[in-house]
């Protein structure tokens, strides 16, 4: 092994999800004689929220990089397949880290960094799911998990003497004391509880998401960004439709119309928007109108309701009584 000389400090980037492994991890490196500054991806699946709130916390530069090409190119064809949902984990975790170790080629910087704690997670942290990670990374080397660094092979920053290998940890399993142990230590008072934070592990939006890539596909991120408008259907004849749940995201369905499309929305009574991106049929455009009245505030109004459709134009249409949820109901994608 090279002579120590912690005096030269190295420099790194560490995955920050703003959870408190990421957060422990900054800390650590820093107490192992690291530069640390913070890198997070930006997908319509996970938002850098949590992460930006970690970064002001730390003290830390916060490097955001889009994602959404990525992700979307991976849950197409994921190489190792899916967990519980529609989640590619491990070949997401390892593009994210490629993606990270571009960047740190490009700044001249000696290591990326994770929160990884082996075996915390059955399937994606396990020893050979982390191996599988840092091989397809292409970081064989550069990649420092230091909440458990200890239990794994050194790195190069620790066999260079750059890092302090004596100074990180040897984590393992899914205990949670040792964690919060150590963010008493270092003054870590803000951190989400570990579970949650993706979308595309949540079963439900996995088959909204299913459901988008079998008809109109994934090519059109508009498309794929409007999945968090969570009321959807699909009609007999593949008509697909985004309902609003509420005025704010009316406004979005309505800001979101694109030529092709068709938006609906009830004029003589409060109620939700609807965006069909393609309509497969008049039988399905129907059923769609009467889902916009049966949704509506009907009600509170004693006549028919008259809808505007806008599509290559704008008309009004007067959809008969009766307004009743009860059959549309098995379109809805839950």
């Amino acid at each position: 092994m090279a002579t120590e000389d912690y005096t030269k400090k190295c420099r790194g980037l560490s995955l920050l999800s703003g959870g408190l492994d990421s957060q422990l991890a900054v800390c650590v490196l820093r107490e192992a004689g690291a530069e640390v500054e913070g890198i997070t991806f930006v997908t319509p699946f996970f938002a850098p929220v949590a992460a930006r709130k970690a970064a002001a916390q730390l003290g830390v530069k916060l490097h955001e990089i889009d994602f959404t090409d990525d992700e979307i190119a991976l849950i197409k064809a994921p190489p190792h397949g899916f967990g519980g949902a529609m989640n590619p984990c491990i070949d997401c975790h390892a593009k994210m880290i490629q993606r990270a170790g571009e960047l740190m080629t490009q700044l001249g910087y000696d290591f990326v960094a994770t929160g990884e704690v082996l075996n915390q997670r059955p399937m994606s942290q396990n020893r050979q799911s982390l191996g599988v990670v840092e091989k397809c990374s292409g970081l064989t080397g550069r990649l420092v998990r230091p909440l458990c660094a200890q239990l794994l092979e050194p790195t190069i920053p620790e066999t260079e003497g750059l890092l302090d290998r004596a100074k990180l940890l040897g984590l393992s399993g899914r205990r949670r004391e040792p964690q919060m142990a150590l963010a008493e230590k270092f003054g870590l008072q803000e951190y989400p509880s570990p579970a949650g934070g993706c979308k595309l592990t949540e079963k439900g939006f996995g088959r909204r998401l299913k459901d988008l890539m079998e008809h109109e596909g994934l090519d059109e991120r508009r498309l794929v960004e409007l999945l968090n408008i969570a009321r959807r259907y699909r009609l007999p004849d593949g008509t697909g439709v985004i309902l609003g749940r509420d005025a704010r995201e009316n406004r979005i369905l309505k800001d979101s119309f694109r030529p092709g499309d068709t938006l609906l929305a009830p004029i003589s009574v409060p109620g939700p928007t609807a965006l069909i991106p393609k309509v497969a049929s008049t039988a399905d455009l129907d059923l769609a109108l009467k889902l916009i009245c049966a949704f509506s505030r009907y009600d509170q109004f004693k006549g028919d309701i008259v809808v505007q459709v806008r599509d290559a134009a704008t008309h009004d249409v007067t959809v008969p009584r009766p307004y009743d949820r009860a059959p549309l109901l098995p379109f809805q994608i839950v």
